[in-house]
This record gives structure tokens, C-alpha cells and sequence, in this order.
């Protein structure tokens, strides 16, 4: 081959060759910005702030929290599904992927978006004012299997993920409720002012309440017990087999070259693994619970499963 020919044959496949590596060093080049779901303070406004921080010291550039709040979580996700596949524009993502998705509040689901990790996962606590008659969450379930529907157990609002919580445990211990959907904080005070006997609730929206011996936390719903509540059973302790949990982790826009996704990956769970961060997700009442992307898609299909089954049983599902 003569030389000319080569130069013609090696300008011809320049443009074949995988863009990548290229791709992967130049970026980040300007700010991310990470949309979160839910409102300035909530807990997950405030992990999401702490884990911007700290990956953005990995990464180079300032990761912005914007709060875009509304319809179960579908106003943030439609808005960073609009948005081009670069890495740019990032949603801090949860279990409310599917139950917006399944409840109708948007018309498309969690594939619409490629994992970049999985950082944390929070289990659901059970709690009863501090002078409610039971001792633990066995004596609470003997009572509502007793009396069925005259238990009434608060959540977030009707298809939350507290709501499908107290809904699994239900099916699982064989009883009854009677589901009052309130907002985060209503779900709380509204236990203080007896007109629910137990609620359903993320530790975090009530650690304050606990720390003041207002309420006590019957049970925790998820694989552990919480460093932040030790003495705290879960419900599997408690012979109730219920492990569900709500996780929190990072996503892009689906077709995010895999090189942006890698990097990401590593800038967000390097942060997670920080003991700054464990020490502030442990004040929150979350543990870290790291998956890397493709573990993160498959994990997050899994729980799709599980949470469109729960909601197809209350009557909620409409996708």
C-alpha cells in the first residue's frame, strides 16, 4: 500500500475511533446541576446539598442543587429528561420514579434515565406517641388484628412511598389499617394530636420529636437497624418479612456517553464513601447503600416490580 493510500485509509477511520477517553477528560468543563425532587430542608434536600458538595471537590466544578418540586416528583424528572444526554443535568432520584410513573403523574418510567449510582437508602420508621399504650410494633399488630381499621396509620400522601410501606406491612402481618394520607409534617404532629395512632414516616422527619420524647419509633422497616436508633428493632426482628426501603441515588438522562457516566460514578460514590458524608447521612437516619450504575439499572427494574405490584393491590396504579 503506498503512502498516500495509508494517509487516505487512517483519515478515513479517524472518525470510527471510540471519542471516549476524550469526552471522559474534558468533562466536567462547566457547572452540573442537580435537580431534587422535593423542597429546601427536607431530607432529601439536605443529603443532596451535602453529597453535591462533596463531589464537587472530585470533579472540579460546583454542583448546583435546584429544588423542582411537584406531582409526586415528575415536575423535576420531566424537566431533566428534557434535557440533553450530557452529564450536565443530573435528577437526585428515588423509589418516586415508579410510584409517579405508575400513579399516572408522568408518562414515562425509570428507563427513561441511565443510573449513575445508588448513594443511600432510608427504611420507614413506625411510630406512636410517646404515651401510646404499646411497647413495640407486635403489640401494635395484635391490637389492629384485633380491631380491624381501628388502627389509623398517618403517611406523606396517598401513593407515597410511606403509604405503600404501611400497605406492604399490612399484607404482611395479616391486618388492617385505616390510611390517613397527610403531608410530611402533618403526618407527625397529627400522631401528638391523636388523630391517628401510629405513622408512617421517614426517620429523619421526625428524629427531632424522638430526641424530645414526643414520639417513640416502634419498628423500622428496611434491612437494618439504624446506628441513630439502636435500640429500634426492624420488623423482620419482629417476624415480619419486610425489608422495603426508600433509595436515594443520582441519574442522567438515558444515552449519557458511558465515559460521562463512569466519571460520574466515581466522583458521586467516592463522596458517599466519605466519612463526612456517612456521619451527616447517619445524623439523617439514612445508611449508605452504594450500587454502581449498572448495578443501580438493574436494582432500580427490580424495585419498579415491586412497588407497580403495590400500587395495582390499592387501586393506584394507572400506567
Amino acid at each position: 500500500m503506498t503512502t498516500t493510500r495509508r494517509i487516505v485509509l487512517i483519515a478515513l477511520l479517524l472518525p470510527l475511533l471510540p471519542a471516549s477517553p476524550a469526552w471522559a477528560q474534558a468533562f466536567p468543563s462547566k457547572p452540573i446541576e442537580l435537580t431534587v425532587l422535593f423542597g429546601a430542608g427536607s431530607a432529601a434536600d439536605l443529603m443532596a446539598r451535602k453529597l453535591a458538595e462533596i463531589a464537587a471537590k472530585d470533579l472540579g466544578q460546583p454542583v448546583a442543587v435546584v429544588n423542582r418540586t411537584g406531582a409526586g416528583g415528575a415536575i423535576g424528572y420531566a424537566h431533566v429528561r428534557g434535557q440533553a444526554p450530557d452529564g450536565y443535568s443530573l435528577v437526585w432520584n428515588s423509589n418516586s420514579v415508579s410510584t409517579a410513573y405508575h400513579a399516572g403523574n408522568m408518562k414515562f418510567d425509570y428507563t427513561a434515565f441511565a443510573g449513575i449510582a445508588q448513594i443511600t437508602s432510608e427504611p420507614v420508621s413506625i411510630a406512636v406517641k410517646a404515651d401510646a399504650p404499646w411497647k413495640d410494633v407486635k403489640e401494635l399488630l395484635a391490637h389492629a388484628r384485633g380491631k380491624p381499621g381501628e388502627v389509623r396509620i398517618g403517611n406523606s400522601g396517598r401513593g407515597s412511598f410511606t403509604h405503600l410501606i404501611a400497605v406492604a406491612l399490612e399484607n404482611r402481618a395479616g391486618v388492617k389499617f385505616t390510611h390517613v394520607p397527610f403531608g410530611r409534617e402533618l403526618a407527625v404532629t397529627t400522631v401528638l394530636g391523636d388523630k391517628i395512632e401510629a405513622s408512617a414516616q421517614l426517620p429523619a422527619e421526625i428524629m427531632s420529636q424522638v430526641t424530645g420524647k414526643l414520639v417513640r419509633v416502634l419498628a423500622i422497616v428496611g434491612e437494618q437497624r439504624l446506628s441513630s436508633l439502636p435500640d429500634v428493632p426492624t420488623v423482620k426482628e419482629s417476624g415480619i418479612d419486610l425489608t422495603m426501603s426508600l433509595w436515594r441515588g443520582v441519574a442522567a438522562p438515558r444515552g449519557t456517553p458511558d465515559a460521562v457516566v463512569a466519571r460520574l460514578e466515581r466522583a458521586f460514590t467516592t463522596a458517599a464513601r466519605s466519612a463526612e458524608f456517612r456521619e451527616f447521612a447517619t445524623r439523617m437516619g439514612a445508611s449508605v447503600e452504594i450500587r454502581g450504575a449498572r448495578e443501580f439499572d438493574r436494582f432500580m427494574a427490580r424495585d419498579d416490580r415491586e412497588i407497580a405490584a403495590l400500587m395495582e393491590q390499592i387501586g393506584l396504579k394507572k400506567q
